[in-house]
């Protein structure tokens, strides 16, 4: 039961955040981009004031997932490396946290651009 729980506790705060991005492509003149890029932002300072992390606590990948889970890992990195090795932790730590992460994106994109061919809009 406590499995399910955690699928349940997941899918809603995955699913609330999914919903906020279609009302904002829905509702404003926002584009896509930008929407996506403040997520991304939303959980960089999120995470960088430690209010992201009681959401991540709750609902794990529904969490950790979406944008703003990317921009959490990110803070939460750089937070993580300044205390370690000093001011240039801010260079260092979002890209060393997210490594992971970007190294998924980057083979699965050469993986569909090897696998798909490009059609012409015409």
């Amino acid at each position: 039961m406590q499995t399910v729980l955690e699928y349940v506790r997941a899918f809603a705060v995955g699913g609330m955040l999914c919903v906020i991005a279609q009302v904002l492509v829905d509702r404003t003149k926002l584009t896509p981009a930008r929407i996506l890029v403040g997520y991304v932002v939303s959980g960089v300072v999120l995470g960088a004031l430690g209010w992201y992390k009681p959401l991540v606590d709750f609902a794990g990948a529904g969490a950790t997932v979406p944008l703003t889970g990317f921009g959490y890992v990110i803070a939460k990195g750089v937070k993580e490396a300044v205390t370690k090795d000093g001011l240039i932790g801010v260079l260092t730590g979002g890209l060393t946290a997210s490594a992971g992460g970007i190294t998924a994106a980057l083979v699965c994109g050469l993986a569909a651009a090897l696998v798909f061919r490009e059609k012409s809009k015409s």
